[in-house]
C-alpha cells in the first residue's frame, strides 16, 4: 500500500505561484510513476503532469506546459508541482497519484491517490 498526502494549496492571485507537495509513504517511492491531476467544480478530473521513474521523463498537459513543473525528491519521498503564472482557470482540487506498473495520462493508469488540495486563483 501507498499513502499519498498533498499539501501546499491555497488562494493566490492570477499571475502568482504555488508549489504543491505530495508526500508518499508505505512503499518504495523511487520506483513509482507519479502524476498530478486536477478537478474543477462541475468538471471531470483531468491530467496535469507526470514523472516516469525509470528515465525521469516528464510530460505535461498542453494547458499547463511552460507554466507548471513536476519534480521529485526520492530522499524525501516527495513529488512536487511548481505552478507559475497561475490563471483563474487553474482553480481546482489537485490530486497526486502513483502507480508501479503503468504509465499514462488517465485516472485508470494510477492505482494510488491522495485526498487532494484546493487551489484557488482569483482574477
Amino acid at each position: 500500500q501507498v499513502q499519498l498526502v498533498e499539501s501546499g494549496g491555497g488562494l493566490v492571485q492570477a499571475g502568482g505561484s504555488l508549489r504543491l507537495s505530495c508526500a508518499a509513504s508505505g512503499r518504495t517511492f523511487a520506483t513509482a510513476n507519479m502524476g498530478w491531476f486536477r478537478q474543477a467544480p462541475g468538471k471531470e478530473r483531468e491530467f496535469v503532469a507526470r514523472f516516469t521513474w525509470i528515465n525521469g521523463y516528464r510530460y505535461y498537459a498542453d494547458s499547463v506546459k511552460g507554466r507548471f513543473t513536476i519534480s521529485r525528491d526520492n530522499a524525501k519521498n516527495t513529488v512536487y508541482l511548481q505552478m507559475n503564472s497561475l490563471r483563474p482557470e487553474d482553480t481546482a482540487v489537485y490530486y497526486c497519484a502513483a502507480d508501479y506498473r503503468r504509465i499514462g495520462v488517465t485516472e485508470r493508469d494510477y492505482h494510488y491517490w491522495g485526498q487532494g488540495t484546493q487551489v484557488t486563483v482569483s482574477s
